[in-house]
């Protein structure tokens, strides 16, 4: 099975349309800080007071329903659980299953970066991403998509159901952050797999599916 895209070239402008990254992760702590104990030296008091409020059942860290909790979008919905589980798995460095508050402040810092990279980008200030602004930010970090493949994206990560009479509803920013960080990761896959560099790869069935299996 053969698959070809072309290898993207990053055009990344500063603050805007540079990738947000998560270099800023903590290094695993194997043990979470629990609430009684305070915070950490250094640490936001007004996020830790955040963190706290979340943590419903005092237990020091975050479960997946309690992060879904803590993260709303600009209409004041809750994101969406794929993509609370998306960040729950960069974010959960130790791999408990849960975020701690040194995970939690990367978390943050992360959908801050986001959240500017999403304004930028909205530029008609509805709320949402629509179908030339979705193309326009994935060429600044440069994802050159097809028309075809631009709106089958669009489609994918739409806030609601398409309708017969009109273009697809916007992308909210919970499925904006989800919608880039499955591109950016199935891209860094195939390229993985692409080791002459030629924009081809082949792949068996297992193959196909593994990577299908590990996209966000």
């Amino acid at each position: 099975m053969s698959y070809y895209t072309p290898n993207p070239t990053s055009t990344y402008a500063p603050n805007v349309s540079r990738y947000p990254s998560t270099t800023s992760r903590p290094r695993p702590t194997y043990g979470h800080q629990h609430q009684h104990y305070g915070p950490p030296a250094g640490s936001d008091p007004q996020l830790w007071q955040w963190f706290c409020a979340v943590d419903t059942d005092r237990s020091g860290s975050l479960s997946v329903t309690e992060l879904q909790d803590a993260l709303v979008n600009g209409n004041f919905t809750k994101f969406d659980l794929d993509t609370v589980k998306m960040l729950m798995d960069i974010f959960d460095t130790d791999r408990s299953g849960t975020i701690g508050f040194n995970e939690f402040a990367g978390l943050w810092k992360y959908i801050a970066e986001w959240q500017r990279v999403f304004k930028h980008f909205d530029r008609d200030h509805s709320g949402s991403i629509e179908g030339h602004e979705l193309s326009e930010a994935l060429r600044s970090f440069g994802y050159n998509l097809s028309p075809p493949l631009l709106q089958a994206l669009e489609i994918r990560y739409a806030s609601g159901a398409p309708s017969a009479y009109g273009p697809p509803p916007g992308i909210t920013f919970d499925r904006f952050v989800r919608a880039c960080v499955t591109v950016k990761t199935l891209t860094e896959t195939f390229q993985r797999a692409d080791q002459d560099n030629d924009g081809w790869i082949q792949l068996n069935y297992e193959g196909f599916l593994k990577i299908s299996l590990n996209a966000p």
